[in-house]
């Protein structure tokens, strides 16, 4: 440590290194847990903080980001953050235009229809200039966290990405994206290309910023099926990590943990773990016993609790005879039984706990509290056994 408590980078001090020693599958005191949408709709002091302006605004204030993150780590004994910001800032950075609808989520007014509609993107070399704010965000938080946790930094993948910008929404089949796929094979190359562009500077510049690992998220992996995965998704997938991994060593910086989530990737869980990231990220529909097996012991696994398991009895449900004081007794022995067998089946060594997908704006913060809290109780008993 240095004389004044900083690090190399000017920042505080780290005081808890466990989760990024999970991540580079070294050996933890007990399993580090944090949340995916950990700060997020469910916790009403964010309602309160976003009320006064749009989504996009807040993910362009560096303050507004930086309050957000902080949130959660002020409820909960949580051993990363992640910054506050959304995956589709890279398609606005390009020239698109973005605008997240209540009740709807994110509305791209004129998707990419067409192959000439390709022009109308902006150089990718130019994007990560345009997202300053969010590494003025992250400079923030790094230092506002004053080295409780370390600071997850993150990017949405080049075809999650791309069936945003196509779909012009959210959608159930990812038609007109996977129209492109078949239709115009050369112009969707074209188009990942330019994202995977976008996002190799941007991840750096993340890193630069004060970021201690990043997380790409291939969400909408479960839309293509192993042929087209491996054609469109899993090349860019392994460009990032490579590209990112090169551009940290000639700009001077430290390594830094990286984690692919692909959710439904479950058909190519052996080419994510040799994808070059030292994390790969499950989904709850993914046996962690057998996922250790396919993926060797190499690779740092993280999940896979399903969401809804933090329902557990929402509201609490008294027990026959027993007073209204024990009304939450039971969700949380249901949260902590299954955490128990989650940890059971995944093992103490090379691994992080998480949700198998983000938190979901209705959930009760007590529930997840008991969530973090059972990770930290039951492997600390596991690693005494």
């Amino acid at each position: 440590m240095e004389a004044n408590g900083l690090g190399p980078q000017g920042f505080p001090e780290l005081k808890n290194d466990t989760f990024l020693r999970a991540a580079w599958g070294e050996e933890t005191d007990y399993t580090p847990v944090w949340c995916m949408r950990q700060a997020g709709r469910y916790l009403p002091e964010f309602r309160e903080t976003r009320a006064a302006q749009d989504f996009f605004s807040t993910c362009r204030s560096p303050e507004a980001c930086c309050e957000l993150t902080l949130q959660p780590l002020r409820r909960f004994p949580l051993d990363a953050a992640i910054i506050f910001s959304d995956i589709l800032v890279v398609p606005q950075a390009l020239g698109m235009e973005v605008t997240m609808v209540p009740g709807k989520g994110p509305s791209f007014p004129e998707p990419l229809r067409e192959e000439q509609d390709l022009e109308r993107l902006r150089d990718p070399a130019m994007v990560a200039s345009e997202l300053d704010y969010v590494f003025k965000a992250i400079t923030l938080t790094r230092q506002q966290l004053n080295g409780r946790v370390p600071l997850i930094g993150f990017a949405g993948a080049p075809w999650t990405l791309m069936t945003y910008m196509v779909e012009g929404s959210g959608s159930n089949t990812m038609a007109q994206a996977k129209r492109w796929l078949y239709q115009r094979p050369q112009a969707s190359h074209q188009l990942l290309h330019i994202l995977t562009d976008a996002l190799v500077p941007y991840l750096v510049g993340q890193v630069a910023a004060g970021a201690q690992a990043l997380q790409l998220f291939e969400s909408h992996a479960g839309h293509l099926g192993p042929q087209l995965f491996t054609q469109f998704a899993l090349p860019y997938i392994r460009d990032v990590a490579k590209r990112v991994k090169e551009g940290l060593q000639e700009a001077g910086l430290a390594p830094v943990p990286m984690i692919i989530f692909a959710k439904d990737g479950h058909f190519a869980l052996e080419e994510l773990a040799q994808a070059g990231y030292e994390v790969v990220g499950l989904d709850w529909t993914v046996v962690p016993k057998k996922a250790r097996e396919r993926v060797g012991k190499m690779v740092t696994l993280q999940g896979n609790l399903d969401p809804c398991a933090l329902y557990a009895s929402k509201g609490g449900q008294r027990l026959a005879g027993l007073p209204v004081a024990h009304a939450r007794l039971v969700p949380q022995e249901e949260i902590g039984r299954l955490v128990r067998q989650m940890l059971d089946d995944f093992g103490t060594k090379g691994y992080i706990a998480n949700l198998g997908h983000g938190l979901y704006p209705d959930m009760d913060p007590e529930h997840v509290g008991a969530f973090v809290d059972a990770v930290h109780k039951h492997s600390r008993l596991l690693q005494k056994n």
